[in-house]
Formats: C-alpha cells, structure tokens, sequence
C-alpha cells in the first residue's frame, strides 16, 4: 500500500483513539508524545519529501509539544514537525524528539529515526577550464537547474591524471585536453550509492614568456645595440604577441619588436625604459596574458680630482669620546657634475697592523659629500682604536639608486689621521739616591713609559719632612730614559721626603697627562727608638703569633733582631718590617713552638732606608701558647619537614659547642634555627681561653613528602549524589596515602564513606612509607551546588501530618543543592501566609505556628498553594497546590 495512503488511514483511525486515550490519559497518564518510530528516504529528488510530516509518524500524540532536530540535519521546522530531505546537505541517520509537558502530569518524549539515502546531483554537458587555474572547484560542474549534491561524496579521478586534491583540480597538472571525474555519495542503510560524472575540458593558456632585464652602462654607449630585438629579453613566449611601449618611441607598429638602444641614450638619456609584450587566447575560455620588460641605462660618475679630509687629529685620552667625519669634496669637476642625492660610500682604514673596511649612505649637496665614521654598533671611534696614523681610502662611491651597471671612477682618495700618544710613566721607575742635608737629590726616570725621544716638561709637589707646591721644570728624553734634579734648597730638613709627580706634557705634540708616580727618599739621621713599644697576645697551639710594634716615628723600612727563652728558645731572629704611621707587625711561627710561657726580646733595630740602627732597650714581653679543645664527636641526622627541628635538636649541644652551616662560616647559628637538608658543623670552644677546636660534620637530611593536589573544580559536589570522603579523594591527585581529618592539627580522621557536608573544609595529608612522613595539609572546603539547573524535582502533592513518621512534613527532597538561595512560601485558600521556608527551614509540618492562622496552630485539611523563588539566574518562580489530610 503507498505509504501516504497508509498514513492518512492510519491518521483517521487513531484520530478515534486519541480522543479515547486523551480522556483517559489523566487517569492513566499514557504516552502523551506518541510512540517511536522510523523512516528510510531514499529517492532525495521526489517532491513529495520535501513536505514530510513527522506528526503522523507519532501515532496517539498530545499536541502543543515542542519538536528538537538533534543531530542539527537543517531539515527539520521545529515550529511544525515538517522534514524537507532535500535541505539535509549529508545522507545519514538523524533522530528527531517530540517532547510533551503540559504540566497536568503529561511529560513525555518520543524519538522518530530518519534515514536519508545518497544523492549526488545532476552534473553539467560542458565544463571548461584554463591551464594555469591550479585549484579548479569540480562542483562548478553540476547543473544549478537541479538540486545541489550532498557534501559527504568522494570524487574519482577516473583518468588516473593525479591532479585531484578533494573537489580541486589542478587544471595544468592535469594537462590539456577532457578529463572524466566521478562524485560518489556512499550508500546508507537499504538506500544505495548514487554516483555522477563530471567532464572537464582544459584549454591552452596563452604564453607571454618569461621576462628579464638589460642592465647596461653609459661608459658602454659606443657598443649600445642599434636594431636591439626585445623577444631576446623573453624566454618561452608564444610567437605572434604584440609589443607596446612607456617612454622610448622607438615602436613604430604592433608587429615591430626592435629599438635603438644609442638612439634611446642619445636622446633621453639613462634611465628606466618599459616595453610590454601581449598574447591573445586561442580560445573563448582563456584570458590575454602579459610580459614586461625593462631596459635600464645608468650614468657612470667620475670623482676624478676630490678630495678627502678626515676631522681630526686626537690625543690619546680623547679616543673614547672623539668623533670623526670625513668630506669629500669634488674640487675639480673635469667631466661632470655630480648629482645631488644618496650614496653609498665604501671606505677602507688602515693602520696599526689592522684594516677595516665598511660603508655608509650619505648625500652629496653642490659637491660636497659629510659622513660620520660608525660601524655595526653605532661606535664610530671603534676604527681608530690605539695610538698611531690611520689611512683612510675611498674605494667606491654609488648612488643608492643604483642597480650595479657602471663602476664609477675614483682617484686616489685618501687621508692620514693621527692619534697621538699621551706620555705615560705611572708604571715608570723613580730612582732617587739618598742625600745628605744641603744636596741635590738626582732622579732618574725610567723602565715601562711610553716616552718618545723629545722634549718634556712635569709638575710636581714635596711632601713630608720637605714641602713644596707646584714645582716645575724640563727635562729631555733619550731612548725612553730621562733624569733631572730636585734642588736642595727644596729639601732642608733631614727625614722623609716625597716626591709626588702631578702632570707631564709632551712638549712636541702637546699631549698632556695627569700622573701619580710617587718616590720617597730621605735625607739621612739615625733611626729614633726612644718611644718604641710592642704588644703580644696569647695564642691556641697552632695559631700564629702576632708582634705589634708602635713608637717608630717616621721611619718606614725596618729590620729587627729578636729571641726567644722559658717554655721555648730561639736566638738571634732578623725580621724586616714596613713601618705605617710609626707602627709595624710581624708574625713568630707557631708550628715548631711548645705549649707554655715564652719570652719575647727585641734585641737591635735597623732604619732600612738609610741603613743606621740602634739597640733597643725595655724590649722584653711574655705570652702563653694554650691547648686546643677536642674535636666534638656527633652523627647524621634524618627529621621529618613537619617536625620543625631546629639546631637544639643536634648532638652534642651546650654553652661550649658552637654550630655552623658551612665549613668556613663564621656565624654561629642559634637553638632555635630551623633545620633543613645539608651539612652542619660543630666545633669545641674553651670558654676560659677562646681556643676552639676543629669542625666535625654532621649531615641533616629533612624529608618532605608533597602535599596532594586538589583537581581543578575538585571542590564541586552535587549533594543529590550524596558524595562522600572517597568521591573527594578521588578528584585529588595524591601518592596513594591520602587521609583525610576535620583540622589541621589534633583532628579525627574521616572516614572514606562518609558523606561530604556542604561549605564544611576538610584536611588532606599524604603520608610517605619511605620516609614515615606527613606532608602540608591540603584544604579543601566543600561546595555541594553543583548540580544540573534543569533536574526533575519530585514536589510532593501533598502530606498527612498526623504523627505517624510516615509523610508528616511537606519537602521538596533535593532542591537545596541546585538552588541553595530557593525561598517557599504556602498560602491557604484565602491567601494568608501559612509558612516562609528555604534551605535552613526546608519542612513545614502543617502549623501555622509563624503567623498564628488556624486554630491552635494547626493547618486544617484542605487544599494550600505553594510557590517555589528559585532565586538563581532567570528562572523564573513555580507555582503550585498541594493537598493536607491528617
């Protein structure tokens, strides 16, 4: 029977039906949505399934439902429940739900299964395409007049040509000629493939070659081609083009394609001239195509007669801020002008073993051509580094502009620049001979200078037991060696005097430099020891023995004769000494020394400087050598991170041990440092007499085990799932260990099943079998809101509060976890508010006890209104009845 046909019978006999079941389905609450069903559309063009009514598909159905496509086919009006196959742009299986809520106690679904069969549309009698399209559309190829294929088909390359990417032709990798495509909708259920054939003509695009350039130069002209064919500058054109001009007017029809190079010179001078070469299609389906080519002329310059001067000659000192420019100057203008504009310079400098080469771009106005010297960096000065004369050279000049075609003359284009040496005797030798009162002092200058033979003039002070300011005089140099004399009338008084050299300037050249060469000589007496003291300390064995002496005056340079006697003896020591500010130190070897009382005694003392001594009277002190404390004995250490040991927890510990956290440290940790994994040291102290003993070492290791990690949104819960300790363990990454308590310290271990309470924090901790450590505490406080909006709650129809446990309250079981902000409130039938619930007051045991309605307390029966403020986002309230019976 045609299926129409049956559908329309079926439609009037369960029209009858229907009205049966609607007046019953209050009491029987029937599948008001109708039944589930399926459908096979194979013939895609018939107009008839355009207009397929899935209403009648249902069977019994309450109307009013609302209709839902998906799998998203774009066939289904949800509005009517009318399925046009033909939208569906893939065949496929696709499921379509009618859904009825009437809010009587009808709510129910129903699901019909559609399968769509493959079409694949009605290809074009004449497809064409160019061969330079790489990336031809072959669904350009179906005939619009028809309904359009469905995109889930494969195309066939049934030539075998390899130029198919999908549905993209690669017309010249195809090559000319007709090639056959076929497009394949895959079959799908008991609907079989359906397959199309599409036919694409590749037409010949024109070829107007590949083009290039003539690149010549004016110095050239006398060569310059006369009767020049422009195909020379194409390659694999095709014959018969036409050739247009720009700028030469040398053309004279659209066949002609030679010009006269010398003329184009000769008359318009260097420049850039165009020529353009046209080849028409074929065929109707291609497009004309074009070349062009250029023939560039540029003008050789000549820079014969310029100059260069490069500013300026520096001292040595002003190398790290001197700045330098060069000018080219185009004195002499033998063959031509030089044009304004952009160049780029190439230059070379060369000196002190080095050559360095770079470029610059800079312009040339009336002549005249300034650039500045910089490199990479932007550090001009980095080319004239050192003392000495640099060349620089000139060895190419072009404009920017150019493409390389002439190389343009220039002469010798060179300058000298000198950087001269600043005199440097800081590293020098003064030799300066002691004199006696009423002499001049000889001095001799030299060793590590930089002093070239000449002339040189210092400045220079006397300081100490002679004083002088700002002395001046000229002395000559000779194969780096120079000498000159202080006059003695400088120098009156006997003792120490110092010569301090201030600045020396080449007279030549008219460097100068500052100085800090120093000397100090003396003009002799006898050392004076009349206020000589010293002091000695006593020591721990081993230590050395430090000796400090004071009173010395303005001696610099002594040596001393000293010995030992009691607990050890040595005789007749010599010691040098430098003497600062009239005092000196020298060290006694401890290593050889006994433990014990020993004598010192400064027997002699000799003034080095000049070579006078004297003996030395009251020169005697005494000192101990004292024993050193053992070595402390103690053991490595291994703590938990969470048990917070501190240095009062090693061993040994006490007033005469002193702990440290390197070898070499110097500052003694207190008690109440806290202990982490490393090397500890500890050392004996003997509290009377300071010695301490060697460290021994201790090695600490702290181990800590990770605290376990919370997953993101781990905290979440829906309370309708009644989630427990486990559920939350489970959303935590941990090392297998994870216990959970209700505090961070001194808490009761929870449970893995039981349940989680809502906004309470629980106190994670993973714990180490290696180690027998805990570790940090995880936190976590627990939200149980995070359930689906759109659940069906079970809203009780009423309750019987008559004290029997069994449905006294009225509850909406599980609204608190989806809506924790939710607000109820029960009217009775003559609107009073009987009862204000929400998620801390959630049961109303039929009193009225809040508003003191009714008598004595109690609801009676009846029927009460209730209506439910979810309080979250935009949904709206819900209103409702319920019935009380006791």
């Amino acid at each position: 029977m045609d299926l129409k046909i049956l559908f329309r019978l079926k439609v009037r006999y369960s029209y009858v039906i229907f009205i049966i079941l609607f007046l019953s389905s209050r009491v029987l609450n029937a599948q008001c949505a109708g039944n589930d069903n399926t459908l096979i559309v194979c013939n895609i063009p018939d107009p008839a399934n355009k207009n397929i009514d899935l209403n009648i598909l249902l069977g019994v159905y309450e109307s009013g439902g609302i209709w839902k496509d998906n799998l998203f086919s774009g066939g289904l009006n949800v509005s009517t429940g009318i399925l046009d196959a033909q939208k569906v742009k893939k065949s496929g299986v696709y499921t379509y739900t009618y859904t009825v809520d009437n809010g009587l106690g009808c709510k129910d679904s129903s699901v019909i299964t559609v399968t769509i069969g493959a079409y694949s549309g009605i290809s074009s009698p004449n497809v064409s395409a160019c061969s330079d399209d790489l990336s031809f559309n072959l669904f350009q190829g179906f005939n619009g007049n028809f309904l359009s294929p469905q995109s889930n088909g494969v195309w066939t390359d049934n030539d075998g040509t390899g130029a198919l990417n999908n549905n993209l032709l690669d017309a010249k990798k195809a090559g000319l000629g007709t090639h056959s495509f076929t497009y394949t909708v895959p079959a799908i259920g008991t609907c079989p493939a359906q397959s199309s054939t599409v036919n694409v003509t590749v037409f010949r695009v024109p070829e107007p070659g590949i083009p290039s350039t003539l690149l010549l130069c004016s110095s050239d002209k006398a060569t310059f081609d006369t009767n020049y064919d422009l195909n020379d500058l194409l390659s694999g054109e095709d014959a018969n083009g036409i050739w247009t001009e720009i700028n030469s007017n040398e053309l004279s029809d659209p066949s002609d394609s030679s010009v006269d190079i010398k003329n184009i010179y000769n008359t318009l001078g260097a420049g850039v001239y165009s020529f353009t070469y046209t080849v028409l299609p074929t065929n109707p389906i291609c497009n004309e195509k074009k070349s062009n080519v250029s023939i560039i002329i540029e003008e050789q310059l000549d820079f014969t007669g310029a100059t260069l001067v490069v500013n300026s000659d520096i001292c040595e000192n002003e190398i790290s801020t001197a700045k330098y420019n060069a000018v080219i100057t185009q004195v002499n203008q033998l063959s031509q002008n030089i044009p304004n504009g952009s160049y780029l310079v190439k230059y070379e400098i060369a000196g002190m073993g080095l050559i360095f080469t770079n470029s610059v771009v800079a312009d040339f106005n009336n002549g005249l051509l300034v650039f500045d010297f910089k490199d990479p960096t932007n550090v001009n000065r980095v080319f004239f580094p050192e003392v000495g004369a640099y060349t620089v050279s000139i060895k190419e000049i072009t404009s920017v502009t150019s493409l390389g075609a002439c190389t343009n003359i220039i002469d010798d284009l060179s300058d000298i620049l000198n950087v001269n040496p600043l005199p440097k005797i800081n590293g020098a030798t003064l030799n300066i001979v002691d004199v006696c009162k009423g002499s001049d002092a000889a001095v001799e200058i030299s060793g590590n200078t930089n002093l070239t033979d000449g002339n040189y003039s210092i400045d220079y002070n006397l300081s100490g037991s002679n004083s002088a300011t700002l002395q001046q005089l000229t002395f000559n140099v000779t194969n780096g060696m120079g000498s000159f004399s202080i006059p003695s009338a400088l120098i009156p008084a006997i003792g120490n005097t110092t010569i301090s050299i201030l600045k020396i300037r080449n007279i030549n050249t008219g460097c100068t430099n500052t100085s800090n060469l120093v000397k100090t000589f003396i003009v002799k007496a006898l050392p004076n020891v009349a206020n000589l003291t010293f002091e000695i300390k006593d020591v721990c064995q081993g230590e050395p023995i430090l000796v400090s002496l004071s009173g010395l005056g303005n001696l610099t340079d002594v040596t001393i004769n000293y010995t030992l006697s009691e607990s050890n003896t040595v005789l007749n020591q010599i010691m040098p000494l430098a003497v600062t500010s009239g005092k000196a130190s020298f060290t006694i070897p401890s290593t050889s020394l006994n433990i014990g009382v020993t004598s010192l005694e400064i027997t002699y003392l000799i003034d080095n400087t000049n070579g006078c001594g004297t003996s030395v009277a009251n020169g005697n002190k005494s000192f101990a050598i004292n024993i050193l404390p053992s070595l402390p004995i103690t053991n490595n250490f291994e703590f938990c991170k969470n048990d917070k040991k501190t240095i009062a927890d090693l061993v040994p510990n006490g007033t005469q041990y002193q702990w440290f956290d390197s070898v070499s440290s110097t500052t003694v940790l207190n008690a109440g440092t806290l202990l982490v994994s490393r090397t500890y040291y500890v050392k004996g102290v003997n509290l009377s007499t300071g010695c301490e003993s060697s460290r021994a070492a201790a090695i600490v290791e702290i181990n800590e085990t990770q605290a376990p990690v919370l997953n993101q949104g781990g905290e979440s819960f829906c309370g309708l799932d009644n989630p427990t300790i486990q559920n939350l363990t489970d959303k935590t990454a941990t090392n297998g260990n994870l216990t959970w308590y209700d505090a961070a310290e001194n808490g009761n271990l929870i449970a893995s099943t039981e349940l989680l309470i809502d906004g309470f924090t629980y106190y994670g901790f993973d714990y180490s079998n290696d180690t027998s450590c805990y570790s940090d505490a995880l936190i976590v406080t627990v939200s149980l809101s995070n359930c689906d909006e759109t659940p069906d709650f079970f809203i009780p129809d009423g309750f019987s509060p008559n004290g029997d446990a069994i449905n006294d309250t009225f509850k909406i079981t599980g609204i608190e976890f989806i809506y924790p902000n939710y607000a109820l409130e029960i009217y009775n039938r003559y609107g009073n508010l009987m009862f204000k619930g929400n998620k801390n007051k959630p049961e109303w045991d039929g009193k009225n006890s809040d508003y003191k309605i009714g008598i004595d307390g109690f609801a009676p029966n009846g029927v009460y209104f209730y209506i439910i403020n979810y309080n979250k986002g935009n949904k709206a309230p819900k209103q409702g009845k319920l019935y009380l019976s006791r």
